[in-house]
């Protein structure tokens, strides 16, 4: 049997130039005619570098110093950038962070939907610190260490990273990364409890443990105690999304809430439910969103991918009528809820899968809209592009976390007539290439 080959890495180090950025933040260098791939070297800079991995297109390597640095380098504020893998631009300027996305955001559609907007809307900012209200922190005992690691996983690794705290993550949560150490550290599961699930309300916060194995009853007085020190709604999982269910407290509403002020609606939630990890930029997002389809009061408006209604009640604000239409039964049901409860009597909801050819055949995508809405997952809305003409919306506005697949999207939708008058980004997630962007097209 033939052995691969390793490639051998060379001892000494190299001296580049950088010219670009990678999709996931690293600094391009050439040796030789090779790329270079280098953490936490920025464009303009002059670097040294070690070779760390070797493939047959690219290689990969390390920043051992900066000789010349480029006027966008910062300090990192976290103690563990570059060890954990939860940001990798914490060593450029945020201002200069989100003009890298917008410029990103114009070349993918530029090269891959072949369309240029007639407007670049100035970018949707918010805090930089502390705006992370959702997150999934994997967990792992290492006795070695002699502690519970709790937090991300390491650069490019599989391993959980050694955190004593996280700028990103809301104070609440991302100052007590030592304190759930040392509890998980305590109950007779920790080896079997592999993920910490944070959600936040706009009042509450809400922690979601995943045990492999049933818990005793000192685990669940440490838990309770845990939640009631800390101010933390306690939840336990012990199988899949529909085992889960609240510990601490025992009395009162087992949902939490955030609200949209400027459209006096309130949206209740479970923990385990998809909602933005920004609330500020959530707010504003979802206000340009009701800005660009241009309500007068009078459209009908189809919100598809709508979640648990983030969009479609503001919309019902704002609009004579709203259908919104989501492939998880569960937010669905919590739509209806929240209309319910915020007195809206002009929205109606669906469930289907929006990637499945059969949904067109459902009565409500049988009906003309006057404005469309799209709020699709990374994957993109490539059928729903395909065939939207059938809707007739003067106004369509899409909300993309995916510049790429919202460009292939903005092919298909001005090939069927419409043009694209304005796109912009929106900084959701700070300090990480993530990219969050919306954009407004208009029949032609």
């Amino acid at each position: 049997m033939s052995r691969k080959r390793r490639r051998k890495l060379p001892l000494e180090p190299f001296t580049a130039s950088v010219t670009d950025l990678s999709h996931d933040g690293r600094g391009v260098a050439r040796v030789g005619e090779k790329v270079v791939f280098v953490h936490g070297a920025l464009p303009g800079e002059v670097v040294r570098f070690q070779i760390t991995a070797r493939r047959r297109q690219y290689d990969e390597g390390t920043l051992l110093e900066v000789i010349e640095a480029a006027p966008e380098r910062v300090e990192p504020r976290c103690p563990h950038f570059g060890v954990c893998g939860g940001c990798s631009l914490q060593h450029m300027a945020p201002q200069a962070q989100i003009r890298r996305k917008q410029a990103q955001l114009e070349n993918d559609l530029d090269a891959i939907g072949h369309t240029t907007p007639q407007t670049l809307f100035p970018p949707l900012t918010g805090p930089v610190w502390g705006y992370r209200r959702k997150a999934r922190l994997g967990v792992k005992h290492v006795p070695k260490k002699g502690k519970v690691l709790v937090g991300f996983r390491e650069r490019g690794g599989r391993y959980i990273a050694d955190l004593i705290t996280c700028p990103v993550l809301h104070p609440q949560v991302g100052e007590r990364l030592e304190d759930l150490s040392r509890l998980v550290g305590e109950l007779s599961v920790r080896d079997r409890l592999p993920q910490i699930e944070v959600a936040m309300g706009d009042e509450d916060a809400a922690l979601v443990f995943r045990h492999l194995e049933p818990l005793n009853d000192a685990d669940r007085h440490l838990l309770r105690a845990f939640g009631e020190v800390y101010g933390f709604h306690i939840h336990l999982q012990p199988g899949g999304l529909d085992s889960v269910h609240r510990l601490w407290p025992e009395e009162g509403e087992d949902l939490l809430v955030y609200r949209h002020p400027d459209f006096d609606v309130t949206l209740r939630f479970r923990p385990t439910d998809f909602t933005q990890v920004n609330r500020d930029i959530n707010r504003a997002m979802v206000a340009r969103a009701v800005e660009l389809l241009a309500l007068t009061g009078e459209e009908s408006v189809l919100d598809l991918f709508c979640g648990l209604g983030n969009f479609t009640l503001p919309i019902a604000r704002r609009a004579a009528a709203v259908t919104g239409v989501e492939g998880e039964g569960g937010l669905i049901e919590r739509a209806r809820a929240n209309a319910d409860a915020n007195g809206i009597d002009n929205a109606e909801f669906h469930v289907a899968d929006l990637a499945d050819p059969a949904a067109l055949e459902a009565p409500w995508a049988q009906r003309r809209y006057d404005r469309l809405l799209l709020d699709p997952a990374r994957a993109g809305a490539e059928l729903i592009a395909t065939h939207l003409g059938r809707f007739q919306a003067e106004r369509i506005v899409y909300v993309s976390c995916n510049p790429a697949t919202l460009a292939r999207d903005a092919g298909l939708i001005t090939a069927q007539g419409y043009r694209l008058r304005g796109a912009g980004v929106m900084d959701m997630f700070p300090h990480t290439t993530h990219v969050e962007s919306i954009a407004v097209f208009e029949r032609a």
